[in-house]
């Protein structure tokens, strides 16, 4: 009797540690949740987190891999319409996807995002919860960030030479940062870079051209008056606009500043953070200006 005691309570012991070692899906999610609906803004939406934990991934089941921790890092409650929906990650380690998703089902990934990064794809996303965790494959942490879109993608993470990714307003400008306000002086305000890039400009929307980088090439925090503000560009060769404005919509041009340059016009601008990309319309890097005006 003694015996029997011992191996049961040993085996419920077992059992605890199991649990306790297991992901929690009714956890609080780490880095927060969000509630998203169909056709959200900006799009992608991002957030920074550690990615990796101290479970072995591959206890769900394949092809689930690597190492996560118990809850969840963030939660998505999305509201579904026509659009597909992705989750992918951008690290500098290898990381891996767990996602539960509405239907109580498991999809995991490792490296569907070009390089060693993951994505989990929803063609007909279902509303409801969406529970993620970003793993690492080798163990240990690296920090990452994780990005819902509902944009096309062709397994693209948004680094430089990926032609499938997107653009990320979260990354610092390349070319440098501004604050200005209404009435700024000199006006108008130039600034010398590389337009270009390996990514296509249409990932972002159909009516965008050219070819872009991963990072904005300028920033400009704009505190509003009466006048207009207009972002053109000046080169030897055809570019192109690509500019996130301060309510996550995306603007874009090819030749409205005449000849092969590009200009984005806002009538009424708003006060915010302005994130500013110049591609070239026939691929490859060129030198150009970028000026931003309230003259025009």
């Amino acid at each position: 009797m003694k015996f029997t005691a011992l191996l049961a309570a040993l085996t419920a012991a077992l059992g605890m540690a199991s649990a306790v070692q297991a992901q929690d899906a009714s956890a609080t999610a780490t880095y927060g949740s969000v509630r998203l609906s169909a056709g959200f803004t900006p799009d992608p939406h991002s957030i920074s987190l550690t990615a990796g934990g101290s479970i072995d991934a591959t206890n769900i089941g394949s092809p689930c891999r690597g190492s996560i921790a118990r809850a969840p890092d963030y939660e998505v409650t999305y509201t579904s319409g026509s659009m597909p929906l992705y989750f992918y990650v951008n690290a500098t380690s290898d990381t891996t996807l767990v996602v539960n998703g509405p239907d109580g089902r498991w999809y995991c990934d490792d490296d569907s995002n070009g390089g060693v990064n993951p994505q989990v794809t929803f063609n007909t996303p279902r509303s409801g919860t969406y529970d993620i965790w970003v793993g690492t494959y080798g163990g240990g942490t690296t920090p990452a960030t994780l990005f819902v879109t509902e944009l096309s993608t062709d397994g693209g993470n948004g680094n430089t030479n990926n032609s499938g990714g997107y653009p990320n307003a979260s990354l610092r400008a390349t070319f440098g940062e501004i604050t200005l306000n209404s009435g700024f002086q000199p006006d108008p305000r130039r600034v010398s870079l590389t337009a270009g890039g390996n990514i296509p400009a249409s990932n972002v929307s159909s009516s965008c051209t050219g070819s872009i980088a991963t990072a904005p090439d300028y920033q400009i925090t704009y505190n509003a008056g009466s006048l207009p503000l207009s972002i053109r560009t000046e080169a030897g060769r055809d570019t192109t606009l690509v500019v996130n404005g301060p309510d996550g919509q995306w603007y874009c041009d090819d030749d409205s500043a005449g000849s092969t340059n590009a200009r984005v016009y806002f009538a009424k601008p708003a006060s915010g953070t302005y994130d500013i990309w110049v591609g070239t319309y026939g691929g490859g890097t060129t030198p150009a200006t970028l000026i931003v005006t309230e003259l025009d």
